[in-house]
């Protein structure tokens, strides 16, 4: 990306880009008025700062975005870059916003009868395969994991597997579906990531927004 060109700030669709909006109030970045038009179809907006334009992406894409050049800077939950984990990102600042949990959850029943302790081999559902390994592989617990990327929670009834691991705010989509959350593996907060290469390449402007949402964040 060429200096010369706008900075490139990847934002989340969904709920946390409700969360964050105030935030970027207070530091100043204001978006065209299409941006919160719920019926435009645009996926990238102007901001009353001519060197600075918003894209709105799946959650799960601002990392894939921001590690490979397209974006400069990105908002996105520490589930994402957890998974994600690039040597590109670099994610200074927690906007404590978006909390919730990444949680290992099962039936009822199977929670009622069992200790989580004494597992040695686990076939889990999740989204987060390689965060789910690496928790399980540091407590020499093997963890196959079947990739899904929504409806986790219809896994153990319908014998896909046993055992979910999801992020969980209230839980009450589990206990609809019959599950309980029996272990946690990391709290979860929406953060502000840059990518690495634009901070040595481009510092004045990335740590300028850097400084303003992080001054922000806090002041909320």
């Amino acid at each position: 990306m060429s200096a010369n060109q706008p900075l490139i700030l990847a934002l989340p669709k969904g709920r946390i880009l409700k969360a964050i909006t105030p935030i970027l109030e207070r530091a100043g970045i204001e978006p065209e008025d299409d941006f919160f038009n719920e019926s435009s179809r645009r996926l990238q907006f102007h901001t009353n700062d001519a060197d600075l334009e918003i894209i709105r992406v799946r959650s799960f894409d601002t990392a894939t975005f921001l590690a490979f050049g397209a974006a400069h800077l990105a908002i996105a939950g520490s589930d994402v870059l957890m998974e994600f984990d690039h040597p590109e990102i670099y994610a200074p600042v927690d906007l404590n916003v978006g909390h919730c949990r990444l949680a290992v959850a099962e039936p009822a029943e199977l929670a009622a009868k069992e200790n989580p302790q004494h597992w040695s081999h686990l076939r889990i559902a999740t989204k987060y395969p390689n965060v789910t390994r690496r928790h399980f592989a540091a407590r020499g617990v093997q963890a196959e994991c079947i990739k899904l990327n929504g409806a986790l929670e219809l896994a153990p009834g319908l014998g896909l597997c046993r055992r979910i691991v999801d992020l969980v705010e209230t839980g009450s989509t589990l206990k609809a579906n019959g599950l309980v959350e029996v272990e946690q593996i990391a709290a979860v907060s929406s953060r502000l990531a840059v990518n690495r290469a634009a901070l040595k390449t481009r510092p004045g402007p990335v740590k300028d927004l850097v400084d303003r949402i992080g001054e922000a964040a806090l002041a909320a």
